[in-house]
């Protein structure tokens, strides 16, 4: 038998004027996004924005369904709608935004599982890694080199 440790480094930033000035501007995109999500079940509103490498900046926001669990997440909204109008353009970076109606969040909300591995799929398929800063409401800002920081035993398509 063999024990594996796996350990992963986040980048803890106290506010979002401690980043860098683009970073702010995308984050600005993705709390912005959070303002138009579609949230009447959960109240909780994500907003997501990806800079592309070809400077264009996409944004996405949950939108939900009384059919439950036929809506998406904002990362999905965001990656997917990139994925359709720019298929050949990398993602950078991507910036998350999440609060309550009821309170304001103010601890990192990261994405999902679901979305964590749609962003893997993306990652994996550029090749190259993806930084993700997510945030709540207001407050403190975690950055995430890649992916594989969150989610360091990927699922991909060499398993297939």
């Amino acid at each position: 038998m063999q024990e594996i440790k796996i350990t992963t480094t986040l980048t803890c930033y106290d506010n979002i004027e401690e980043l860098p000035q683009h970073i702010q501007k995308l984050m600005e995109h993705a709390v912005e996004a959070r303002k138009k999500a579609y949230a009447p079940y959960s109240k909780f509103r994500v907003g997501a924005a990806l800079q592309l490498e070809n400077g264009v900046v996409v944004s996405g926001s949950n939108q939900e369904n009384a059919a439950y669990p036929s809506g998406l997440c904002a990362e999905r909204v965001a990656i997917y709608h990139a994925g359709a109008e720019y298929p050949n353009v990398k993602i950078q970076q991507i910036a998350i935004s999440a609060t309550s109606d009821n309170h304001i969040n103010k601890t990192p909300i990261p994405p999902c599982g679901a979305c964590r591995q749609a962003i893997a799929e993306y990652e994996m398929r550029q090749d190259e890694a993806i930084e993700i800063y997510f945030m709540g409401g207001e407050g403190k800002i975690m950055k995430s080199n890649s992916l594989k920081d969150l989610l360091p035993l990927i699922f991909d398509k060499s398993y297939l």
